[in-house]
């Protein structure tokens, strides 16, 4: 199993951080490589919303069923994947940190098959700053679109 944390301080208030992350309409208008969203469920925000995201990966495109299984307003979101033979097990929280946000972000994989056992290790990297891109795109239009947080 692996696991990648990533953390970013963002100067938008923590309600605007987490809206965009722990909503799938407002985070696909963050990332310029989501073409498309489907909701899969009849609840459409919070626990228990299933969707179906489609990226632009490489130049192609790929679609990724997820599930939120934990929401915790303005603290938590978690977010559940089953892709390729693997677990993704992804939590995004948010707080309030010296007039900023800071927003963290702890993926899990948990390969359950023999193939994704072996390429798993392999793609790491390109995985980690696949992450790392999302989590700065996140930076940029919660600063440019969000409200700053209240001073201290």
């Amino acid at each position: 199993m692996a696991t990648t944390k990533i953390k970013r301080s963002i100067k938008a208030s923590t309600a605007t951080v987490f809206d965009t992350v722990a909503h799938i309409e407002n985070f696909s208008k963050a990332m310029p490589h989501i073409t498309k969203i489907e909701i899969l469920s009849d609840v459409q925000k919070g626990q228990g919303t299933r969707f179906r995201e489609t990226r632009l990966i490489n130049g192609r495109e790929a679609s990724t069923e997820l599930e939120v299984t934990e929401y915790a307003e303005n603290e938590r979101v978690r977010i559940v994947s089953d892709a390729g033979g693997t677990i993704w097990d992804t939590v995004f929280t948010v707080a309030e940190a010296d007039g900023a946000t800071d927003l963290t972000m702890v993926m899990e994989a948990k390969p359950y098959k023999v193939m994704s056992k072996l390429i798993n290790p392999m793609i790491k990297g390109m995985v980690y700053k696949a992450i790392e891109k999302d989590m700065d795109a996140v930076k940029v239009y919660c600063e440019a679109n969000g409200s700053p947080t209240e001073p201290a």
